[in-house]
């Protein structure tokens, strides 16, 4: 029973440290309106960007490496069709090699 007492204890325990670590990780700092700088007019004109990264720049495919829908889609008939018949072979004799081997088909699954 006393051992029991002691876990439960140090469970508690346990749980409060982590719930202060975890509300001072996720805590905002606040600051008060006196101690905020004030910007300098010569700055405050300037228009600084907040993001990080460079706006991205509209990207279009050029026009030789679009591919129609239906030859995508006949591609992916055919690695099904391909991986069904693999499946089924490995049914028919199942061993060790048929199911490490590489697949026929030019999509990698």
């Amino acid at each position: 029973m006393e051992m029991l007492l002691m876990g439960a204890c140090i469970s508690v325990f346990g749980l409060a440290v982590a719930c202060l670590a975890f509300g001072a990780a996720t805590r905002t700092e606040e600051r008060s309106p006196v101690s905020q700088p004030q910007p300098q007019p010569a700055l405050a004109k300037v228009k600084l960007k907040t993001r990080f990264f460079v706006d991205p720049a509209p990207f279009a495919p050029p026009a030789h490496a679009r591919v129609p829908i239906e030859a995508l889609l006949l591609q992916i008939e055919n690695h099904v069709r391909l991986e069904q018949a693999a499946a089924e072979s490995y049914l028919q004799a199942p061993t060790p090699a048929l199911l490490h081997s590489r697949t026929v088909s030019t999509l990698v699954n």
